[in-house]
């Protein structure tokens, strides 16, 4: 059964489309990787509390993130640990490579907006043959002495609607006709609905089925392929 408030719209804007911003957490790797960091630290359950409430919209992001980095101050030498022993590029979510590969075979622009961190995202865009300067992301911060000293307060994503503006921003610099949001947030769909933001949004749930998402999303889908057929049927048309 399809899933959507505007299904046609979405797929007609995915067909249309100069670019695609996708999320990362939960929708191109199949974990979160803010919870995989918490969780080598030993304080996952605490951690995925706090980012169950903010993917479910309930508590602001900015709010969900300074807690949980609060109560995780990774240090240098862990987080490095933590990439070596739990690479990113090995969690890729099924679907996602081929996805990737259909879009720029069309010349669509490809973005990763995302509320975790660039130096855990920079594997998996480095694993999809995506530019780091299509990479929006937080930044973790250390001392001289490899010591956590907070993240980039300046990051769009560091706060509530930090996606949204990416997204909106990526739009008016570039002169895109026509973009759309993938991801399984709450997060994710406010890029939608903002003045000048993504024109549709698709909602993922082949790893995490968010309520509000599900009910919110202009198309609802489960599996990458989903996407891709609808990319196969926009060029056969």
């Amino acid at each position: 059964m399809t899933v959507g408030t505007r299904v046609e719209h979405a797929r007609r804007a995915l067909q249309a489309s100069d670019a695609v911003c996708f999320d990362v957490d939960s929708t191109v790797i199949c974990k979160e990787g803010i919870d995989e960091l918490a969780a080598f630290l030993g304080v996952g359950e605490q951690v995925a509390a706090l980012t169950a409430s903010a993917m479910g919209g309930s508590v602001p992001f900015h709010e969900a993130l300074a807690a949980r980095l609060a109560v995780m101050r990774p240090s240098r030498s862990q987080l490095e640990a933590m990439l070596a022993a739990h690479p990113p590029s090995e969690m890729l979510t099924p679907g996602i490579a081929e996805l990737i590969q259909a879009l720029t075979a069309r010349k669509k622009r490809v973005f990763l907006v995302s509320g975790g961190f660039r130096q855990m995202i920079e594997p998996v865009a480095a694993a999809l043959d995506i530019s780091k300067a299509n990479i929006y992301a937080n930044i973790l911060c250390f001392d001289e002495q490899g010591a956590f000293s907070g993240h980039d307060p300046a990051e769009p994503t560091s706060r509530a609607g930090g996606k949204a503006k990416v997204v909106a921003d990526l739009k008016a610099a570039n002169g895109f006709s026509t973009v759309v949001m993938v991801g399984d947030g709450a997060t994710d769909m406010e890029a939608r609905d903002v003045p000048g933001g993504a024109d549709a949004f698709i909602g993922f749930g082949g790893v995490q089925v968010r309520e509000k998402v599900q009910a919110g999303a202009c198309w609802f889908v489960t599996d990458f392929k989903e996407i891709i057929d609808a990319l196969h049927e926009g060029q056969s048309a």
